[in-house]
Order: structure tokens, then sequence, then C-alpha cells
């Protein structure tokens, strides 16, 4: 037993940044503790850079100039008079070299020994430790210099999966199926564990291709004592990063529970573990196998924390500052059911391609239907240089059917606009029956295919456009010179055609006309359909109160130079309005490939001249810490080649030109 004596906490920095620097800020004010924040250059206008009592600026761009640079954050530190560091997740919350020296100036770390960070951060090294508690692991080899991949791949059996040992988040991470796609993969995942991790550590573990991840949240204190907080399923994933999580997993009971728990503690209490950490496993049926363990916090805690009453972030701080935990297994009991969604800046349709921008509004639902841990406001800029998580939203409900529809509920409700988010997919994925029935393995997207994007009904549409055009009639007439007031809007002393404007929805055109009649109400024809009548109780550019065929509601609808951001009950549509004239446009030049996204040119393939097969790798770009492959779509030529490596591109920047294969000829044919 040791014996911590009690030493408070007064300025907390947080080596983080986003949602969950808010986080930890939050808690850390609840409790009486002044806190300090560091961020990078285009983290200068962040809210939890406001938040924070006060703020130290790392002058650089990137991850590695800003948050992973270690002495920069210890320097923060000194300039503040900070005792105490809590690194959030990600970042350097697993690095134990910065751990150890946060301790060695004197300063508490908020989260584990270094050791301990060390021994269980290293995946291989936290397996060996695994195996010693009697916890069944998967098969693993580490790649170390000059070892045969394919023979290591053969004796493990395919599919393996190829895995960074100091990553997290999916990052460093690739599923291979056959020998022939191995070396590429091994490639790519070195290249982005360096980058996101500085450490391209790799190893080959078995792949199990349809099994549930379910991990569990342990606690333990300085004085010896080891619980454990349940269990997280959190097998909805894409790119092997979950975006939904639940507490308790509907797949376990309560024999199973109280067995992966107690290999959880058993694991801890091995390493002498103290703060929150997660033993991950594999589930199977009754069979489960150790994954890892983060010796941090988990961007999932705060189901755990719904159905437990706990407030991790606190209990961190608490066993820092030498508190015991007060409280044994016994006490602990599971209430209700949670379930979190995480609201990425991503293209579902593109296979979830990050899609950095400006969140021109975002609105989370109003009330108590949802918890929202948030890193953004209206006007914050979601990086390249960064995760793209834009929000975790939060339910608890007496059970998990309706945890389930009031998550769904709260994120249809919710305004998140001006860049491509995973918002409806989340949605669809929680009314699927497969989820709603509790089948949910770690190929659930394959395997059941939510959809994409929603179509949206064509009344809703319809509802969107004439929200638009009464909200953009309604700031016209406020700013008229003429006819003011005593004249109702739209007022006319002769009978004149109709107003006419357009949208377009997509590929879609929508033409719209209306006009004003003596009762005071609106006849709009929305593509020659049917008339419609409209009454407005209340018009402005924000938004209108109206009823239409009889239907009340109200619409928010904002302008954007000439674009419209409409929120409805359940929908967010992004409509442009036409000009009255064609305005003309470049035609896209065939054979050219753009960029999907911006980003950062890693690496280049090819030179112009060069002959090109299709599939062919041409280049690789990256954002977010993901990486993308360009790769040729038809066999031909290298035309243009219009980027290099280390170059950095905008969304929808010429990347390449390709010429066809006989293309050439073709147009001498023709001439």
């Amino acid at each position: 037993m040791s014996s911590a004596t009690i030493q408070p906490i007064r300025r907390l920095l947080i080596a983080n940044r986003g949602e969950i620097a808010r986080r930890v800020i939050r808690t850390a004010h609840e409790m009486g503790i002044a806190t300090a924040a560091v961020y990078a250059d285009g983290d200068v206008g962040a809210p939890f850079v406001r938040e924070a009592d006060t703020a130290i600026a790392l002058n650089g761009t990137t991850s590695a100039q800003t948050y992973l640079d270690a002495e920069k954050v210890l320097g923060a530190c000194r300039r503040v008079g900070a005792d105490a560091v809590h690194p959030g997740y990600g970042f350097l919350s697993e690095n134990a070299a910065f751990a150890q020296a946060v301790i060695d100036a004197g300063i508490r770390w908020v989260g584990p020994s270094p050791a301990a960070i060390g021994q269980m951060g290293d995946k291989l090294a936290a397996k060996r430790v695994i195996q010693e508690a009697n916890v069944p692991t998967l098969p693993a080899i580490e790649l170390k210099p000059g070892e045969d991949v394919q023979a290591a791949a053969q004796e493990i059996g395919y599919p393996v999966l190829v895995k960074a040992s100091a990553g997290g988040g999916g990052r460093g991470m690739r599923v291979v199926e056959s020998q022939a796609d191995l070396d590429a993969a091994i490639a790519g995942a070195r290249r982005e564990a360096g980058a996101a991790f500085g450490d391209d550590t790799l190893f080959l573990e078995r792949w199990v291709t349809s099994a549930r991840h379910v991990e569990i949240q342990i606690l333990g204190d300085q004085h010896g004592n080891v619980v454990h907080l349940f269990e997280r399923e959190c097998s909805i994933q894409r790119r092997h990063q979950k975006i939904i999580e639940e507490a308790p997993s509907p797949a376990v009971d309560a024999d199973l529970r109280a067995r992966m728990g107690e290999a959880a503690v058993s694991a801890a209490k091995r390493i002498g573990y103290s703060s929150a950490g997660t033993v991950e496993f594999l589930l199977d049926g009754d069979d489960f196998w150790f994954l890892e363990v983060n010796t941090r916090l988990q961007v999932e805690h705060p189901v755990t924390e719904e159905i437990t009453g706990l407030d991790l972030v606190r209990e961190q701080l608490r066993i820092a500052e030498g508190d015991a935990l007060g409280y044994g297994q016994g006490d602990l009991a599971i209430n209700g059911h949670a379930i979190e969604a995480r609201l990425y800046a991503e293209d579902p349709e593109r296979n979830f391609l990050p899609s950095p921008g400006t969140v021109e509004l975002w609105r989370p639902a109003a009330g108590d239907l949802a918890r929202f841990d948030s890193g953004v406001e209206t006007g914050s800029a979601v990086s390249v240089e960064f995760d793209p998580m834009i929000a975790k939203v939060i339910v608890h409900a007496p059970t998990r059917r309706e945890a389930a529809a009031r998550l769904a509920r709260a994120l249809e409700q919710t305004t998140l606009q001006g860049l491509r988010n995973n918002r409806d997919f989340l949605v669809a994925t929680l009314r699927t029956p497969a989820f709603i029935a509790g089948d949910t393995t770690t190929d659930f997207i394959d395997r059941i295919d939510p959809p994409r994007r929603r179509t949206l009904h064509a009344q809703a549409l319809a509802d969107a456009v004439i929200a638009a055009t009464m909200a953009g009639q309604a700031g016209r007439r406020a700013s008229a010179k003429v006819l003011g007031g005593g004249f109702r809007t739209g007022w006319r002393n002769s009978v004149m055609p109709p107003e006419r404007t357009r949208f377009k929805y997509g590929d879609d055109e929508i033409a719209v006309s209306y006009r004003s009649q003596r009762d005071g109400t609106f006849r709009i024809e929305v593509d020659e359909d049917e008339p419609r009548s409209v009454a407005v109780f209340a018009a402005s550019e924000g938004g209108v109160d109206l009823e239409i065929d009889g239907r009340r509601m109200q619409l928010a609808a904002t302008p954007r130079q000439d674009r419209w951001l409409v929120h409805g009950a359940d929908f967010d549509v992004e409509l442009t309005e036409l000009p009255r004239l064609p305005v003309p446009g470049l035609q896209e030049a065939k054979g050219g490939l753009t960029a999907p996204m911006p980003g950062n040119v890693l690496a280049t393939h090819v030179k112009e001249g060069d002959a090109v097969r299709e599939g062919q790798l041409l280049l690789v770009l990256e954002a977010m810490k993901m990486q993308h492959r360009i790769t040729a779509p038809f066999e031909g030529s290298v035309k243009e080649l219009h980027v290099g490596e280390g170059d950095q591109v905008d969304n929808g920047a010429l990347l390449v030109m390709l010429e066809e294969a006989g293309s050439e000829n073709d147009e001498q044919e023709t001439t």
C-alpha cells in the first residue's frame, strides 16, 4: 500500500486542444482549480483557448510543431506556474518520456506512472504482461528490421492486421487480405504511425473479421485500490476508428462482465496502475482476446460517466492529488443505458474521407435531450492539421432502445452546416434494425451498409426552398427604401407577374414563383407543382415561422452570400440561389485528377511522360492524420504533374493530368 499524501492541485495545464481540453477545463473549474491552455496558430480563436484562465501560444501549425513538442509544453508549464498537467487523449498522453519529464520538473502528472505507460503503451509488451495474467491474446509478431514479413504473415494466417505498436485512434493500422497487398500496407502504416506518434514500430496480429470491440474502464489510486467501471462496446467503426460507443454492451451478461472485469483489474494490479485507463478486448460469443491497454482517458469515457454517475476527469484529478478512490467494486452499479456518437467533418459517400472546412452554423439540439461535448462553435475552422472530430453527442436513457431513439433525434435537431459531415449517416445507423437488435460487430458498416447520405423527401425539400424564398423576400423588404411602414409585404396597386427565383440543390435545379395574395398569404409554386398557400407569421434572414397548406412549422434559414443554410425539424439543407443570368464557368479538364480534400502531398510516384496502368498509385495526400491514395482511373500516360512532394493543396486543386491510352491517335484520326 502507498502512503500518498494529499497535495491539492492549484493550476492545471491541459496539454491538448479542442473538445477534450474544454472537457477537462469544465471539471477543473468545478473543483476550484485554475486552468491553463496551450494552442497552435490555427487554434488561436478556439473556444478552449478562451475558456481557460490563461493560454500560451506554442508558435507552430502542425502537431509536431505544437502539441507533440514536449519542450514547448514544459516551457508553457513553467511560464504559467502549473503544478499539474492533464494530457487528455492523443498527442503526448501515452508518451512515457514526456510523463517522466513532467514529474522530473516537479509537476504532477495526471495519469498513470511513466513505467506503466511505457509497459502498456508498447502493445507487444502489454501482450506479454496480459499473458502472465492468464488472459488470452491474439497471435502477433513484431516486424523487426530484417524480419521476413511474408513468412510472419503466413505464420499468423490471413487476414492479418498491420498495427502500430505505439498507435491509437485507428492510425497506423491496415487489414491485409492477401500476400499481394502486404508490402504496400506495411509501408503505408509505417508512414502514418511515424507521422502521428513519432514511432513507426509495427507488428502483425491475427484479424478477427466479425467480432465485437468491448473495453473495460479501470480506475486505480496511489494506495493500491483498483476497480473496473464495467464495459463499453465500440464496434461501430470505420478505418478502425470508433464512431458510436455504448455502455453497457448488449452482448455482455453479468457472468461475462465479471470475467472480463476481473481480467482487466488483474492486469492493472500487476503493473501497479493508477488513474483512469482502458483494457480493450475482442469479443466473439463468450470468448474474448486482449487487444491493448490505453493508459489515458478514452474519447468515449462519457458513456461510462452516464451509467455510473462518476465524473472520470474529477476522479483522475483526485487520484493525482493523492486521494483514495473511497469506494470498492461492490459500491458500483450500472444505471440505464448510454450511447455516444462522434460527429466528424468527413464525407461518408466518399468512404469517410476527411472534409475540413469552416463550421458555418453550429446549434446543438435544445433542451436536455443530449449532452454535447464539442470543441467548436459557429465560425470554427476544422483544420487539415488535426483530427476531424467536431463533437460527441451523448444520451442516457432507461433502456438501450430509448437511448438510440433519443440520440438519433438529438442529432437530427442539431444544426451543423458549412462542411460535409457524418450526421445523417449516424442517424441512419442508429435506426437500422440491426443496431436496434444489438447486432453490432466490427464489420457492421460493411455488412449492414447503412445509407451514406439522407435522401430528402420531396415535401421536406419544398419546405426548405419555401423557407429560403420567404426569408430572402423578408430581407429584401426590410432593406427597401420605398413603400415603408404601413404597407404590408408584397403589396402592389396592380396585378403584377409573380416573382421568380431559382435554387440549386446538389445537381438539381429548382424553380420557384411566388405572388402575394389580398389576404396577406403567398401563393407559391415549386417546380410547377400544385400551388401552395403560405401564411408567414414571422420572417427574417435567419428564420421563418410559416404555415404551408395548413402545416405550421419553424425553419432556420441563414444566408451565406449566394447560399441558404436551412434547418428543419429533422434535416439540414444547403441551397444555392442562382443568378437570373447564367455565369460562364470553366469546363473541367478531361483526364484531370483533383484533390478530394485540402492536404499535404506526402509523396509522388510518377513524373510527366510516365506510362501508367489502371489503379497505379500516382501520389499520396495526407490530411487530418489520414492518408489518401490518388490512383490512375485508366491506362494511359502522365501529361502534366502539377504538384510535388511537400506541397499544400486546396480541395479541388488540379493534381495530375492524364492522357488515356489511344486518345492521341483518336484525335489525329478525327482531324
